[in-house]
């Protein structure tokens, strides 16, 4: 659906512009504090088996467990938000992130594991992260795509700065004392921002939405009776399988392709790529995202989304070269990360901002579903076929057909959805 681009409303005081932008600082800092227990996860693992004397398939339940919390639990989580205010909640979901840190510390078995690190970090973390969502699609109606894909590379990119001081710390201190600090300094940091959060007011004189957005509101119940949603349902779905399927098995297909170990400028390509797939699939977020404020959020999906099945085409026609192999796999997550921004924005433009926190809390369970299906049905066809080709072919259909849905069915149901 192409949209207009909306100037800055001339009415909107200067004092309310330094103010929006004031929220999304806040926002993305409070999505950085959030971001390590999902992402350096992998570097207590080995600390918390040796510990509780247990293998690695019983702790990585604990991971499951963030992540099936964060998810299918957002549609709650959106509603007490859009009940009692971003502050609070915001605020409460920082410090539990961080009392998850804390108390997992002195866990002595796998129970007490589950239900500090994979309980209180999982629920913090997803309210944190639909809170902030919904916030930024509130306090920017003419950039949507542009503040949601900031708050939600900050999700991401907020790893990087605690990964090599975490590592540092585990390798002199040991994990618990590690986990007390981080957790108390990423709770307190993150709860610190959240208390300055604020719901945009009547005094607020934001720009209009762009000419095709919904000027009506529509309830989480009226939502989920519309086909539109289960459509973008469906789609966010499809991405989040597809996608999750290269991030579960990517260190595994590398090795399988014998590029893990080939040095590619002076480093070897398996880490090389991942540090790179790190910061492109940060980068992707607020650029699609902007673009999607200029050309339309189907034109911009239809693009990113063919573009990463051109990608992982291109990557298996030449997985044996190292340098291609790191290259292409940077474009792949610069195709796939910006769901996170094009999706709510999305959502909100054609439901409008009243109940966008609970609302987008529906449609980002598709993430949970996609992350209970991706790395499992990746290795089970794998294992079934011998062949990582299978996998392959599947996640690009899925791109294909989901590029094609946003342009050929998505666009005019929208277009044509009146609630």
């Amino acid at each position: 659906m192409p949209v207009a681009v909306t100037p800055v409303s001339t009415s909107m005081t200067q004092a309310t512009l330094s103010t929006r932008w004031t929220q999304l600082v806040l926002g993305l800092i409070a999505m950085m504090s959030i971001s390590s227990p999902q992402y350096v996860w992998t570097l207590f693992t080995k600390s918390f088996q040796d510990n509780l004397h247990t293998n690695l398939a019983a702790i990585q339940i604990t991971f499951s467990i963030v992540i099936v919390l964060q998810t299918w639990l957002s549609p709650l989580q959106g509603y007490l938000v859009d009940k009692f205010g971003p502050r609070l909640l915001i605020a409460i979901g920082c410090l539990m992130s961080g009392l998850g840190w804390v108390t997992s510390a002195y866990v002595t078995n796998l129970a007490g594991l589950y239900f500090t690190y994979g309980l209180f970090c999982g629920v913090g973390t997803g309210i944190v992260y639909i809170g902030i969502i919904g916030l930024m699609v509130r306090w920017f109606p003419d950039r949507r795509g542009f503040a949601t894909g900031m708050v939600a590379a900050g999700y991401g990119f907020g790893a990087i700065a605690t990964t090599f001081p975490i590592d540092t710390m585990l390798r002199s201190e040991g994990y618990q004392h590690t986990l007390v600090v981080f957790g108390v300094i990423l709770g307190i940091v993150g709860a610190a921002a959240a208390l300055f959060l604020r719901m945009p007011g009547p005094a607020d004189a934001l720009p209009p939405a762009p000419a095709m957005a919904s000027t009506r509101d529509v309830a989480p119940k009226a939502m989920l009776r519309s086909k539109v949603f289960w459509l973008m349902f469906v789609m966010m779905t499809m991405m989040s399988t597809g996608g999750l399927m290269i991030i579960s098995q990517f260190a595994a297909f590398s090795r399988d392709f014998g590029v893990a170990s080939v040095m590619v400028f002076g480093l070897a390509a398996l880490p090389l790529a991942l540090t790179v797939d790190r910061i492109t699939n940060g980068l992707t977020r607020p650029f699609f995202g902007w673009v999607s404020d200029r050309i339309g959020r189907e034109n911009t999906m239809a693009i990113a989304f063919l573009m990463e099945a051109a990608a992982v085409t291109i990557m298996i026609l030449f997985r044996d070269n190292a340098l291609v192999f790191v290259c292409l796999s940077a474009v792949v997550f610069f195709g796939w990360g910006e769901i996170f921004s094009l999706f709510p924005s999305t959502l909100t433009d054609t439901f409008g901002t009243q109940y966008a926190t609970t609302n987008y809390g529906f449609l980002y369970m598709a993430q949970g579903i996609g992350s209970v299906l991706g790395g499992p049905l990746a290795a089970l066809l794998h294992d079934a076929t011998g062949s990582w080709l299978p996998v392959f072919g599947i996640i690009i259909a899925l791109d294909i057909l989901t590029g094609v849905l946003a342009l050929a069915v998505l666009k005019p149901m929208r277009k044509a959805y009146s609630p």
